[in-house]
């Protein structure tokens, strides 16, 4: 089969990696992909929303299977626009329609469809500008600190969680009035602050039936023991050591199997990866929001543990025939660091040269924000990129992904050395 794989992240690369081993995978293109996927697929210069482009692409190199890694082109359209395109209707799109796509693409949409389900979550309520006044009520009969989140896609940055009342009260009317977020924050959602350890469940879905790629817990903050400001992500482990088989069920019976039944009922049609954001609170699993792919940096995490044939697993969810499909999960542990550019998340410098990657051994380096000139790897990103180990013991797999990154090197490069610290 001829495959796209859109996107040009640690995400991406990780699923061309499993992809390229796969006998059913005949040509396989990443678009625009980094360093990394150039190894080993072919890398083209279309952009994820150049939806024209990919379709005559799709045509010209008759694509069977289009995967579709971030969330940008999938709240778009990407899947209704190959549907409405004759010649393309039959290829097989990884990702969710239009509509279902609005778990991701907007917070309120995502609350009320929770709500509606009776799927557990915090509580909370939606507001425009026209409604600040009634915001500020609402956020008076909350207890600290205050959770703001802009209704729509704000590439991670649209959450915001404040102690004190007043600087809370200040930060959304800079959100709704100021616009912070652009068309992101229009709608606010403000939702009571749940307290607890968070983790994600990774699941795919025909429409109908689904099967569990397990947990993960990702770590989003630049600093040692969770400080300092948000990142795409520092580093990953799955699966998660305190979900075991007891609260592993409360996530499927009370959460995983309400949002797929749902999903059915409202006709929202989706074909791809669930990501769901959980807490875990008193026991007791809450969801804190949907995404519509698989995360990064927990793709790194999650994938090298399929031990099934991805290509198999992607034409069961395409042509609805997941109920009798085997899904098998490795049971080691893996541990993902990842490594970023000095500066990042705020400015940084790129086109710096990345050296020791061909002295690895026992662990996968993922590409993110890297590019390919004149035989050379240099940084091209924030998120430079991620290295995978796996053991039976998680202590182990961390001990071993440290040694190997430690052999990476380029100018700037930084890492958090307590991957793992809370688990």
């Amino acid at each position: 089969m001829n495959i796209l794989v859109l996107g040009s992240g640690g995400r991406e690369h990780a699923i061309t990696h499993k992809i390229v081993q796969s006998p059913l995978a005949n040509a396989v293109f990443v678009a625009p992909g980094n360093a990394g996927t150039n190894n080993i697929a072919e890398n083209v210069n279309i952009g994820v929303n150049d939806f024209a482009e990919l379709a005559a692409f799709v045509k010209e190199k008759e694509i069977q299977i289009v995967v579709v890694g971030p969330e940008d082109p999938l709240v778009n359209g990407i899947h209704d626009y190959f549907l409405a395109d004759p010649e393309l209707n039959n290829v097989m799109v990884i990702g969710p329609q239009k509509a279902a796509a609005e778990l991701e693409g907007s917070k309120a949409f995502a609350k009320a469809f929770m709500q509606r389900h009776s799927i557990p979550t915090a509580a909370y309520q939606s507001f425009t500008k026209e409604t600040l006044q009634d915001a500020y009520q609402f956020m008076e009969t909350l207890k600290p600190p205050y959770v703001l989140k802009a209704d729509g896609l704000a590439a991670g940055k649209g959450v915001l969680i404040i102690k004190d009342l007043e600087e809370a009260k200040a930060a959304l009317a800079t959100m709704l009035v100021d616009e912070k977020f652009g068309k992101a924050s229009q709608t606010v959602v403000i939702e009571e602050f749940l307290d607890g350890i968070e983790l994600s469940c990774f699941v795919v879905t025909d429409g109908k039936d689904y099967k569990l790629l397990h947990t993960a817990k990702a770590y989003k903050r630049i600093g040692e023991g969770d400080t300092g400001l948000n990142t795409g992500g520092m580093g990953a482990i799955s699966p998660v050591p305190f979900a075991d088989s007891a609260f592993m069920e409360k996530i499927e019976s009370q959460i995983v199997k309400p949002t797929v039944e749902g999903l059915q009922k409202d006709g929202l049609p989706y074909v791809g990866f669930i990501f769901i954001g959980l807490i875990k609170v008193d026991g007791q699993p809450k969801v804190i929001e949907y995404n519509v792919r698989m995360g990064d940096p927990e793709t790194e995490a999650v994938f090298p543990r399929i031990e099934s044939d991805v290509v198999e697993l992607f034409r069961a969810m395409g042509s609805g025939s997941l109920e009798g499909y085997q899904l098998e999960i490795n049971e080691q542990t893996a541990a993902t660091l990842v490594a970023v550019s000095g500066g990042y998340p705020e400015a940084y410098e790129k086109g710096k040269e990345i050296s020791g990657l061909s002295e690895i051994e026992g662990a996968t380096v993922f590409h993110a924000g890297t590019k390919m000139d004149n035989g050379k790897v240099l940084t091209n990103g924030g998120r430079v990129l991620a290295l995978t180990t796996m053991d039976n013991d998680m202590g182990k797999a961390l001990e071993k992904a440290y040694g190997q990154l430690s052999k990476i090197t380029f100018d700037g490069i930084n890492y958090r050395s307590d991957i793992g610290f809370d688990l």
